[in-house]
């Protein structure tokens, strides 16, 4: 049986979504959905990291100035953090936290993508349901 398709989806527009996404894929283990492309940009972008899904987009002049407040935070549940680790830094992805046990129980390290957002990767998998 299928998971239920996720709730909350995060949505990062960028200046290079192209770089993004080849960022998320090779050192980080995403897998491109769906990209739809008009000119040479991305103008829909959908990455998935297991059940999680991530939207991406080139900024372009004719986006809303709304969606554009800089650099986020986005955490991601993996199972071996260790191992992820160093895969991201065997492709290169700058790590701005290294391996460190967190007080609340995780496993984690961060990564800092080509335009500022902070991705960090960690055995928390908090639930809605308490």
């Amino acid at each position: 049986m299928a998971s239920p398709a996720p709730r909350i989806y995060p949505t990062l527009r960028y200046d290079d979504a192209h770089a993004a996404v080849e960022l998320l894929t090779t050192a980080l283990g995403f897998e491109v959905v769906t990209l739809v492309e008009d000119g040479g940009t991305i103008d829909h972008g959908l990455l998935a990291y297991d059940t999680g899904i991530v939207m991406v987009s080139d900024r372009t002049d004719q986006g809303s100035p709304l969606f554009d407040h800089g650099t986020q935070c986005l955490f991601i549940a993996v199972d071996d953090p260790d191992a992820h680790h160093d895969h991201a830094v065997a492709q290169g992805a700058e790590v701005v936290m290294e391996l460190v046990d967190q007080d609340y129980g995780s496993r984690e390290y961060a990564v800092r993508d080509g335009e500022g957002n902070v991705w960090v990767f960690g055995t928390y998998r908090p639930a809605a349901d308490g």
